[in-house]
This record gives structure tokens, C-alpha cells and sequence, in this order.
């Protein structure tokens, strides 16, 4: 049961039932549609709701989430209520929820409010001509890719609702029943850079410095205008070159058979990529994908769709194998994903979004478009059967279809198999350390080091690269899911972070919450491994008093119990308080936050440098979510001597977390499984009951000894024998 629970942690709001009622009863019908009175009945399946007045509809409401799943830094959606009238114009908007770190650490959301509020009067007939850049978009300074989530859900749902329902005369784009399709080459030819570049197969958009200036100027922006990128007006800014590589010609040809080979293994079935290379001034990859995994420089557009690539869909290219290309400072490849909609035979463009420093903090954004057509020879026209299924009507709006969540889980796992597996190996053998730990703790040396290394790959591996930090967050949201419709698939969407959960639900049962506080934590393991260079800095140690300590240690399920309340009330308020965990600045943005997160995270780290694991022993919520339904373990695997802590007290002065009592008892609410006292237990130089058997052993076996004499002469008495248990600090 515990395992279910565990798992049911991660789980998100379900994708079938609109989520628009949730939020309607907190705001008023006039603030999203002006004179409207109330809400009307509502309409495809409750996914959009008229605004009325005495009878009239006056305009509709719809929650963007409902119809778009474009995601930013948080992993989940912006949900946004949308008000739009009959002439398809918008007419007012209202954010209800966001889980955004951006916005929750620091910028205020008054800003982010304000650039929402500039939606009044969107015109989506011109968005819907346009192919959704017909407005200008509107940046906040640090945080560009949660104002390109809200703009690109705001004006795709508005253009699905707006056609769904024949707003503004805008209808549902009918299928003639002839369309294009990519041509089958199971023989593609190689050629070379000027035949691709003469034919269309690979795309330019080339800026100068006198564009750059100009296009700023445009912006009305005296700021913008007043900071001109300096250099000569014909100096290059920036060069790039995009083709669409997953087209077997275009893709053999750029890079190679045996690199094709491997971006055809990279490729899921669906999936398309492009290569994006550029020079100049300026980088379309910027540093946003370094701190938080995301492109926040380029997005593909088609018509209503639009991508934004994540770092897990990109691959940096050492060269261009095509004979006569150009020399490019970066070569990258990126994967389109199947589930998104795009379609290579149908025109797109990668939109470019420039940026230019107006104040110490400021910036002012505009955009350039690299547009592509795939060449005429690599597609061919079909005329399919026609569909068995009915063409959707005015009024009814299409709901998520459950199999592509399916699909793109699977794909997750298929892309993330090395992981997996990696972490796999590193599990079984945990596992192994645990179920033999006699055996292992037998060599103090080999244990030592065992340690060392597995935290070093918990800090590295888990944590800096694949970012599988767990957090209180997704204990709290539990609760959450259990009120609310679920789907499997949602668990799966972080392969990782999945199997961390399975494993913790399963070690709950074994041996309590050590196994993942002590060995799988990330952030925990900082904390070791920096207060282990304390100590060989010879920074001095506290020890801080026992009374004091049993004092301190409930401070951690204080701050959960209070996360814990909360989160009955307002689960996204829960996840801002849930700051006061580090992990999310130390180990998933490593440290790439506003000053005040890392500072409080150096400030745990220096308390961690005088008293080992101070945030796990006093302050961690997680650790302590944990410690109680660890309550139900079944075993007790540490061994014990009756005159542990009485009189020796040796394993709880060494405890790194204190978690053995002056008495001798082992708290497994406290006890991070370091395995330390077992060590200790079989030492036969530092555990006094070890010692005294060893000494009666080999006393023993002189005694029986053939060659040994009825008295040994060189034996001392009983009274000049000195005493076999060690004393120790606090015996």
C-alpha cells in the first residue's frame, strides 16, 4: 500500500476532464467578458462556458490548459481563463495557476500580469492569417521562456476555440482529401552543400548589424533605440542555416552515413529533426537551455503549432560532412517530437528571438523568422481514403486524446533507456550492499570508500546531470492526485525520477528512510561530501548536546505538517513555501537562481561544514514525509551488543547524524543507513566487545595450545592486565 502511495506522488492532474469549472467560481464573469452577468451553460463538454447577459451571450470562456499542453521551467502548464467575443477578439484574460520557479522566486507576478493584460483585444482572424505572429511579443526580462508558454497558449487555444465554434467567421480548416506526404527513398543519393542550398533543402536567414539596429527602431522603444549594437551596419550579426535531417537525402548528405545512422537511432517513430547551424555575434542558443534545460532562443512554428526544444532533444554535431559547407561555430541537431502535430511536407519556420540589454536588469526583445518549404522532389501527392469518422461540428471541441500521452511516455523511456539502466546497476548493487552488509562492513577501508564513490555518482549523475531530485513537493501532491482523475502515463513522463520513487516505496518497507536520505539523495549527498573536505581541512566538529539535539530533530516534521496543511488549501501556495527545500537551487538550477536562494543554500552548506548533515538532521520536510510511513518497516537490520551504550558509546559518538541514543538505541526515524555502526560492530580494534572476544579466543586457544606450558611466565596477572573496553568520549 505504501508503494502506491509513494508512487502516486508524482502524478499530475488528468488530462480527460476540462479543469475550466475548477476555476470559474474565483472569477468574476465581467473581468474576462465586460458586461457579461454570469456564466451560461457550458458548452463541448464543459471546456468552454458562454458569458451572458440577460439571455445574451455577450462571449465564451475557456482555461487555455484545456487545449494547449505547452510547458515551461515547472514541467506542467500555465493555466490561463481567456474570455473571447463573436468577432473572435479577446476580451479579457485572468492567470488562475502556475507552478513557474521563475516567477515564484523573484519576479513579481504583477509583471507578468501586466504583459497578460496586453491580450485585450487580440485578434485572432489576424493571428489565424498569420500563423500566430501577428501581434508583437512582450518579454519580461529573466523570464523569457514563461512569457513565450503564456503567448503561445494564449493565441493556439484561442485559435482552436475561435474555429471550433466559427467565431469571427473563422471554421475548422477543411481537408480537400488531397494531400502531401515525404516521398519513400530507401536509396537516398549523397550530394553536396551548393545543391542542397541551390534547391531549397537547406534554408538561410542572415542578419547584418543595420537590420538588428532597425527592426529595434520599429519597437518604438527609446531604450532600444538609444543602445544600437555597435559596428559597421553591414557587419554580420548573425548566420544561420536550418535543414530538415531526419529526409533521408537531406540528412545522409549534411552528416554522413554513420552519423545519419545515429540520428535515425536518436529518432522514435514520428519523430523529425533539424539541423540549425550559425556564426556571428549573436548565438540562437543563448544560455537559457544550460540553466534550465530549455532553447529559450528558437521555436518552430506551423500554423498553430509550435515547439520549444528541450535540452533532452538536442545533440550538438562535430561537422558537416557535405563537400563545400562553410565553416559554422555552432552546429546543433533538434528533435521534433511525434506527439506535437508537425508535419514535414507542410511549410514551418524557426522564429528567432533577439534580445538587447536596456538597463541592468532590462531587455527588449523582437523577432526574425527563418522560414522552410521542403523541396517539391521529396514529396509526393496522396488522395487518402475518406475518414470514418465523423468531421467535427461547430460547438464541439476536440478532447486530448489519452494515446498520445501513451506514446510520448514510452518514447521518454525509449530515449532515456541509458539512464535507466545506469541507475538500474547502481540500484541492484545498493540493494546488494544492504542484504550483505556483514559481509561488506567487514573491511572499514572498502566500505569508506564504497560510500564515497556511490555519493559522488548520487550528486553527479542523478542529481547535476539527470536532475532526479526528489522533493517534498511530490509528496504533497498526492493528496492532489488522489481527489483527482490520474493517469499512469503522467507517473512515467520522468523515467528516473519513477524508478526513485518504486525503490523508495520498496526500501519504506526494509529499512526505513535511510536508504534514500542516506545514499540517493543528491543534495545529501553535498552535504557529505563537502563536510568530508571539512574535515580533511581539519575544520573542528560540534557535537551538538543531546538534549538540544532530540530538541531540534522535530523542527523537520514541523515544517512538513505545515507544508502538509497547506497544501489542503492551495497546493501551488504549498509548492512556494516548499522553497525552504535547497534542491531546487542547489541541484536542479545548480545554483543559477537570485542571489537570496544561494545564499541560503551556501548557508546550509557552511552550517553543513561544521555539524555533518545540518539540513537533513533539522530542517529537511522530505526526510521527515518519509520517516513516517517508514514507521511500518519490517526489519531491523543493524546489530546491536547488549552493552551497546552501556557502557560503551562509541557508535553514537561517531554517528554522523546523531541518531543513536545516549542508551544505546538506534532511531530509525533519524538513521541514515551509512553503516558505519556495523562497522564498528565486527572492528576488532575499536568495538570493545569485539576486542574482548578476540582476546578470550586467543587466550583460548594458547591455553590449548601443545606447545604452550602449564604457565606462561610471561602472562601478567589479573591485576597488572589493563582493562578491555575502551573508554570513549561520553562512556
Amino acid at each position: 500500500m505504501m508503494a502506491v502511495l509513494a508512487i502516486l506522488a508524482l502524478s499530475v492532474p488528468g488530462y480527460a476532464a476540462p479543469l475550466l469549472n475548477t476555476y470559474l467560481d474565483d472569477v468574476p464573469v465581467a473581468e474576462i467578458v465586460p458586461g457579461a452577468q454570469s456564466y451560461g451553460t457550458p458548452l463541448a463538454e464543459g471546456a468552454v462556458v458562454p458569458a451572458v447577459r440577460d439571455g445574451e451571450t455577450l462571449g465564451h470562456v475557456f482555461l487555455t490548459s484545456d487545449f494547449v499542453t505547452t510547458t515551461g521551467y515547472s514541467g506542467k502548464p500555465i493555466h490561463i481563463l481567456v474570455g473571447v467575443d463573436a468577432d473572435a477578439k479577446v476580451t479579457g484574460l485572468r492567470m488562475v495557476e502556475h507552478s513557474e520557479p521563475i516567477v515564484l522566486i523573484g519576479i513579481p507576478e504583477s509583471k507578468i500580469n501586466a504583459v497578460i493584460e496586453r491580450y485585450v483585444g487580440l485578434d485572432l482572424i489576424a493571428e489565424a492569417e498569420a500563423g500566430g505572429s501577428a501581434h508583437d511579443l512582450d518579454i519580461v526580462s529573466g523570464a523569457t521562456v514563461t512569457i513565450m508558454v503564456i503567448d503561445d497558449s494564449i493565441v493556439r487555444a484561442g485559435l482552436k476555440v475561435a474555429r471550433s465554434l466559427g467565431l469571427g467567421g473563422l471554421m475548422v480548416e477543411e481537408t480537400s482529401g488531397i494531400t502531401k506526404t515525404l516521398k519513400a527513398d530507401p536509396d537516398p543519393a549523397i550530394v553536396d552543400w551548393p545543391t542542397l542550398a541551390g534547391d531549397g533543402s537547406i534554408r538561410p536567414l542572415t542578419l547584418d548589424v543595420g537590420q538588428v539596429n532597425a527592426a529595434f527602431a520599429a519597437l518604438g522603444d527609446e531604450r532600444a533605440s538609444a543602445r544600437p549594437e555597435p559596428g559597421d551596419p553591414s557587419d554580420p550579426f548573425v548566420d544561420m542555416r536550418m535543414a530538415l535531417v531526419s529526409v533521408p537525402e537531406i540528412g545522409k548528405s549534411l552528416l554522413g552515413p554513420a552519423e545519419y545512422g545515429n540520428l535515425q537511432s536518436w529518432l522514435s517513430e514520428g519523430e523529425h529533426a533539424i539541423l540549425v547551424a550559425g556564426r556571428g555575434r549573436y548565438s540562437f542558443k543563448g544560455s537559457g537551455y544550460v540553466r534550465g534545460g530549455i532553447f529559450d532562443r528558437i521555436q518552430l512554428v506551423q500554423g498553430d503549432v509550435s515547439v520549444r526544444f528541450f535540452d533532452r532533444q538536442h545533440r550538438r554535431l562535430g561537422r558537416i560532412a557535405a563537400e563545400g559547407a562553410p565553416s559554422f561555430n555552432e552546429l546543433d541537431l533538434f528533435r521534433i517530437p511525434a506527439d506535437v502535430g508537425f508535419d514535414p511536407a507542410v511549410p514551418f519556420r524557426l522564429q528567432l528571438l533577439v534580445q538587447r540589454p536596456v538597463g541592468p536588469i532590462d531587455k527588449v526583445f523582437t523577432t526574425f523568422d527563418l522560414g522552410y518549404v521542403l523541396p517539391d522532389r521529396f514529396v509526393e501527392t496522396v488522395s487518402p481514403e475518406p475518414p470514418t469518422v465523423e468531421p467535427q461540428v461547430s460547438g464541439e471541441l476536440a478532447a486530448s486524446d489519452p494515446g498520445e500521452l501513451t506514446h510520448l511516455w514510452k518514447r521518454i523511456w525509449e530515449a532515456k533507456t541509458v539512464e535507466v539502466a545506469v541507475l538500474g546497476v547502481a540500484l541492484l548493487v545498493l540493494t546488494g550492499v544492504f542484504f550483505f552488509q556483514m559481509q561488506i562492513t567487514r573491511s572499514e577501508r572498502f566500505t569508506f570508500w564504497f560510500r564515497i564513490g556511490f555519493l559522488t555518482f548520487t550528486l553527479f549523475f542523478l542529481g547535476w546531470y539527470a536532475n532526479a531530485q526528489l522533493s517534498v513537493v511530490n509528496v504533497l501532491a498526492f493528496v492532489s492526485a488522489a481527489t483527482t482523475d490520474f493517469s499512469w502515463s503522467a507517473f512515467l513522463m520522468d523515467p528516473l525520477i519513477f524508478v526513485l520513487w518504486f525503490c523508495v516505496a520498496a526500501s519504506l518497507l526494509f529499512w526505513g528512510r535511510g536508504v534514500f536520505c542516506g545514499w540517493l539523495c543528491p543534495f545529501g549527498a553535498l552535504q557529505e561530501l563537502t563536510n568530508r573536505l571539512a574535515k580533511l581541512a581539519r575544520i573542528p566538529q560540534i557535537t551538538v548536546p543531546w538534549g538540544l539535539h532530540e530538541r531540534l530533530w522535530p523542527l523537520k516534521y514541523i515544517i512538513f505538517l505545515g507544508l502538509f496543511g497547506v497544501s489542503l488549501y492551495s497546493l501551488s501556495l504549498a509548492e512556494e513555501l516548499s522553497e525552504i527545500e535547497p534542491f531546487k537551487t542547489a541541484i536542479i538550477l545548480k545554483f543559477q537562481r537570485d542571489w537570496p536562494y544561494v545564499a541560503f543554500v551556501v548557508a546550509l552548506l557552511a552550517a553543513g561544514l561544521f555539524i555533518e548533515r545540518f539540513y537533513c538532521r533539522y530542517l529537511c520536510p522530505l526526510g521527515a514525509a518519509l520517516a513516517i510511513p517508514a514507521r511500518l518497516r519490517m526489519f531491523d537490520w543493524l546489530k546491536r551488543y547488549r552493552e551497546c551504550g552501556n557502557p560503551c558509546k562509541r557508535c553514537a559518538n561517531e554517528c554522523m547524524v546523531q541518531a543513536i541514543h545516549p542508551e544505546g538505541h538506534i532511531n530509525p526515524n533519524e538513521c541514515h543507513q551509512c553503516l558505519h555502526c556495523q562497522v564498528l560492530y565486527q572492528s576488532p580494534t575499536k568495538c570493545p566487545v569485539v576486542i574482548k572476544r578476540d582476546a578470550k579466543r586467543a587466550k583460548f586457544m594458547r591455553s590449548n595450545s601443545p606447545h604452550s606450558s602449564a604457565i606462561n611466565p610471561a602472562e601478567p596477572s589479573n591485576k597488572s592486565r589493563p582493562t578491555l573496553i575502551e573508554p570513549t568520549q561520553g562512556a
